[in-house]
């Protein structure tokens, strides 16, 4: 267990330059805070109920730890909600086992405004469906909440993986095993949480390792999608900046990586809001009852859940779609939603 260090104001290279950074991202960076365009809701962006329990977070009501590995440093992070939906400010502390300079920091705190969607303007989402019949309730319940991604692609693609095919807490198990095995356990602020690894970490493990902690026929799509990152095949940041078409080709030619799994990084990772391509099996079950009240022994078929999105909620179906989620496991954290627990068996 490596025990990290809170990177404070020492003379050290942490926490004071902070406040040089407002120019250079679009969110705002004062005396240490992170400044989010409002509304901003930070427990409803800060804490996703329908995310699997993993190891490398925890969350309470107004604070979250995640810990995030950033050009191969393992650090562990806490957010804190210093402000209100309206005039939001969210504390950041960082704790790490080295020093690191301003540079590092820069990139880091770039990195975060980017997963994090601090600076996502829902100006026009919310001026089209505070008004509308089915949605609007849900936007007032959770106004100013925003979808993000706090892993890199690769780190995500990995989760996807641990998902297919299998019950939540069955990946719940996967994921905790290969944790064990190839992330790196860290101590900070009361809490022990695990780093996720990097994909050097993991490239030496033959199929045979993998499928020895339980991961099944997975353990060929973690060797090959770890291969194309460790071969420079697939590059996150160069692609932030292609077509969503070249990044739908790019995340399809990832051996074991589905229409199912694209779908969700070309929102989460890359900010797509604006189109629904793809529904798996499990997502038309639930789908079929939050819309049309059908039960999940009768969903209602795909192409009319796609249809019923594309004249509901374009130019926004993602961004929708993702409120009505997350508005029902939130719901499911404080009453029993019978349906729904047949469906997640966790």
């Amino acid at each position: 267990m490596t025990s990290l260090t809170f990177a404070q104001d020492d003379g050290g290279a942490a926490h004071r330059p902070l406040e040089s950074l407002a120019a250079e991202h679009s969110f705002r960076l004062d005396a240490g805070e992170i400044i989010p365009s409002a509304p901003f809701n930070f427990d409803a962006t800060l804490h996703k109920p329908d995310h699997f329990p993993s190891a490398d977070n925890a969350w309470e009501p107004g604070a979250r730890w995640q810990t995030m590995r950033w050009q191969g440093l393992p650090l562990g992070l806490k957010f804190e909600d210093a402000g209100s939906v309206d005039a939001p400010r969210v504390r950041l502390s960082i704790w790490s086992a080295e020093l690191f300079s301003q540079g590092f920091l820069d990139g880091l705190l770039g990195e975060i405004g980017y997963r994090y969607s601090f600076s996502l303007d829902l100006t026009d989402f919310n001026r089209r469906f505070a008004t509308y019949p089915q949605l609007g309730p849900v936007l007032a319940r959770w106004r100013g909440m925003r979808p993000l991604n706090y892993s890199s692609l690769y780190e995500y693609l990995m989760i996807a993986i641990v998902l297919q095919n299998a019950t939540v807490r069955r990946s719940v198990q996967m994921m905790r095993a290969l944790d064990e095995r190839f992330g790196t356990p860290v101590s900070y602020d009361g809490k022990e949480l695990y780093v996720s690894w990097a994909p050097g970490d993991i490239l030496g493990a033959s199929e045979e390792e993998l499928r020895g902690l339980k991961v099944g026929y997975r353990a060929k799509s973690i060797v090959r999608v770890t291969e194309a990152f460790v071969s420079g095949q697939v590059d996150e940041r160069v692609l932030r900046n292609r077509s969503r078409e070249e990044q739908r080709e790019a995340l399809l030619s990832l051996y074991g990586v589905g229409p199912a799994s694209v779908e969700y990084i070309l929102a989460d990772v890359f900010h797509h809001y604006d189109a629904m391509t793809h529904i798996s099996p499990w997502e038309q079950k639930i789908y079929s009852k939050l819309f049309f009240d059908r039960g999940p022994d009768d969903p209602a078929p795909v192409a009319d859940l796609l249809a019923y999105f594309d004249t509901q909620f374009a130019p926004y179906q993602m961004l929708a779609v993702h409120y009505f989620w997350e508005d029902l496991f939130w719901r499911r954290k404080h009453e029993a939603v019978p349906w729904l627990e047949a469906l997640i068996r966790l």
